[in-house]
């Protein structure tokens, strides 16, 4: 009797056929699908930190190097100081004089004309810087009411080192018209009254060869005395044993009886100097 062969055991049906559908249809494939790819920016927080960083590093070398620049200034500065001892020139009015003085007694408009000369001492006390002055402008006021008085202008001048210059000045008005209250208080036909004389240049200082940059020199000089000179005496009538009139005798010399009155005393004055910056001036 033949050995009945019994079937090795069935594999499993694919999923399709097991579900019965789609019979005889094979499985799709499936794909891999890549993730799209988004570049990201840098970390906001990093790119905060390193401006900051390069900031606080600009800044610290600036500052490095103003510093350096103002020590290097300072260093300099008193090098300069310890070699030269530099030193302010010094003005002074040694003599002054009132020429002529003539007031109108007009109470609206009052015209003045009038003539001071001035003796001038300059001093350079360095010894080894020297002084280069452009022209002066001198100009001359009353104290009390700033009433003017005129103007002038003198040469400029290389002033050497340790040298004493002396030089004069000749301030005058011609018809000028005052301010009648200023002129009622000031200006007096007899007596002394205080002035003031200012004097406006520029300089600048040479030391060797080397020649600095002109500054603005302002000199100021405060509580002259002047006196205006003595009218001459009118000429007297003369009368004969009859009492007739004669000729008026010869007058006096008139360049006696018109000598203004000198002030000899010294009148110091004050130096300031004055620096231009842009549009302000120290």
């Amino acid at each position: 009797m033949a050995d009945r062969v019994y079937p090795a055991a069935k594999p499993n049906p694919p999923p399709a056929m097991a579900n019965g559908g789609g019979a005889g249809v094979p499985p799709k494939p499936q794909m891999y699908q890549r993730p799209i790819y988004r570049p990201q920016g840098p970390a906001k927080g990093k790119r905060g930190r390193s401006c900051r960083c390069s900031f606080c590093c600009t800044f610290c070398w600036a500052l490095l190097v103003i510093v350096l620049l103002a020590v290097l200034a300072a260093a300099a500065g008193g090098i300069f100081y310890l070699l030269y001892r530099p030193q302010r020139p010094s003005f002074s009015v040694s003599s002054v004089r009132l020429t002529s003085f003539n007031l109108s007694s007009s109470a609206t408009a009052p015209v003045l004309t009038d003539t001071i000369q001035l003796t001038v001492t300059a001093k350079n006390p360095n010894k080894k810087l020297v002084y280069f002055y452009d022209d002066f402008s001198f100009s001359a006021a009353t104290s009390a009411n700033d009433v003017p008085l005129g103007d002038a202008t003198v040469p400029g001048f290389a002033h050497q080192a340790g040298n004493t210059t002396i030089f004069t000045a000749t301030i005058a008005a011609a018809a000028v018209t005052v301010d009648p209250s200023g002129a009622g208080s000031d200006l007096k036909k007899s007596g002394a009254f205080s002035v003031s004389v200012d004097a406006d240049t520029r300089a600048g200082v040479k030391v060797g060869s080397l020649k600095t940059k002109k500054m603005d020199i302002q000199v100021r000089c405060d509580g002259i005395k002047v006196t205006p000179p003595t009218p001459p005496p009118a000429p007297k009538k003369v009368k004969g044993k009859n009492g007739t009139a004669l000729a008026p005798a010869p007058a006096l010399d008139t360049a006696e009886t018109t000598t203004a009155t000198v002030s000899t005393a010294a009148h110091s004055c004050t130096v300031r100097v004055r620096v231009k910056i842009g549009k302000w001036t120290f």
